[in-house]
């Protein structure tokens, strides 16, 4: 396994990270939910009664979180990729697939679809080249694999050294929705 000891896992709410760290976690890797370190770190704001979530203030967190441990360990968090981590696993789903997902998931219609036109426009690509992230990037379509055929994906990943094109060239490979 290649030396990276912090993976964000992220993608749009629906895509499978959760699902995913569980795998992962099977699999020897630590998991860390990135909700629970912003309570941690006194950086959870107030639960919004619209939608039922509490925004995390990710710069405060990416100052007062160091990682401190001792094997592999996956962040879980649609925001993990804002954190100082090694390589960024970055989950994709189709929008329709992730349209049903959130559905089923009680969204309100006005989340379901700020969701689904994020995924659509590649919103987290779009952060990644604003921050200039120059770490590996794996990204991952979820749309029909299971959370343990992504972990296979992922740990083999790990074990070939966690290549990754430079910034703008994964950013004209990944996945286009509206291609």
């Amino acid at each position: 396994m290649s030396e990276i000891r912090t993976l964000a896992v992220s993608g749009t709410p629906g895509v499978g990270k959760t699902e995913l760290c569980a795998a992962l976690e099977r699999s020897g890797l630590a998991v860390l939910s990135l909700r629970d370190l912003a309570e941690t770190h006194d950086c959870l704001g107030a639960e919004d009664p619209d939608d039922g979530a509490s925004p995390i203030d990710i710069h405060a967190l990416a100052d007062a979180w160091e990682f401190d441990g001792d094997t592999t360990t996956a962040l879980d968090g649609h925001l993990s990729h804002l954190m100082d981590v090694d390589g960024i696993i970055l989950l994709r789903c189709a929008p329709p697939t992730l349209q049903q997902r959130l559905t089923d998931r009680g969204y309100d219609e006005g989340k379901i679809r700020s969701n689904v036109e994020w995924e659509m426009t590649s919103g987290h690509w779009s952060e990644l080249n604003e921050f200039e992230v120059e770490i590996p990037i794996l990204e991952v379509d979820t749309t029909s694999q299971s959370a343990e055929d992504v972990a296979a994906i992922v740990m083999a990943w790990l074990d070939d050294g966690c290549k990754g094109a430079p910034l703008e060239e994964a950013i004209r490979g990944a996945i286009d929705w509206l291609a």
